[in-house]
């Protein structure tokens, strides 16, 4: 299993998916939609997909002596950690705003959503809905990867308005607070990410090995 997630890092992934992590510093960009960061991150784990079909990853890691189940779980590995990796840099940047750069006018007076642990809550519902959306369908067939990333691009964008709309709602300006003001609310937007991130993770990748099993390549 180790030498299979290996595989993945070393030979599968295609170079975009690594430097498509980048696009977290679109974080500090004011007055720009900064969640569409993390459609552009998964835009380059899509990149990988697309290799897999082009030099028949798929077909060659099954004449190799592991199971299904292990290749799924393998490209979830994969996927999850480029997933944190952008992440991560995204936190980073976010705690910047938070502490370093929380009056600044160009982000005080940013019509758009702030940098703050609800955006980092925003951010694992989108790569989430990639998991179960994208990664999930492609597993379906384990070559098709158009309509998957299309249904993932509607529902990621949907999210995306959301939740620039949001706090523009009657009682949940607090969603959009800088700074640490009202934290309480900001860990609960933070917390509820996550667990969305870790249902759809885990719900996409069982769902592959469902079906993955079923079909013959």
């Amino acid at each position: 299993m180790i030498n299979l997630v290996r595989k993945e890092f070393k030979l599968s992934a295609h170079i975009l998916s690594y430097l498509f992590i980048a696009f977290g510093f679109m974080t500090f960009i004011p007055g720009y939609p900064i969640l569409v960061g993390v459609f552009f991150s998964c835009l380059g784990i899509f990149q990988s997909f697309q290799s897999y079909r082009e030099s028949n990853d798929i077909s060659y890691s099954i004449l190799l002596p592991v199971t299904k189940k292990d290749i799924v779980k393998a490209k979830f590995i994969f996927v999850s950690s480029i997933e944190l990796m952008t992440l991560t840099l995204m936190a980073i940047i976010t705690l910047i705003r938070m502490t370093l750069l929380k009056d600044a006018s160009v982000y005080v007076n940013n019509p758009l959503l702030t940098a703050n642990l609800v955006f980092l809550g925003y951010a694992l519902i989108i790569f989430g809905c990639f998991n179960i959306l994208f990664v999930r369908g492609f597993f379906k067939t384990g070559y098709n990867f158009g309509k998957p990333f299309v249904s993932f691009g509607i529902i990621g964008f949907l999210v995306v308005g959301l939740a620039e709309a949001l706090r523009y709602f009657p009682g949940l300006e607090v969603l959009n607070s800088f700074g640490f003001d009202n934290i309480g609310i900001q860990l609960i937007g933070l917390f509820i990410g996550i667990i969305l991130y870790a249902l759809f993770t885990f719900v996409g990748y069982k769902k592959s090995v469902k079906s993955f099993e079923k079909i013959d390549l």
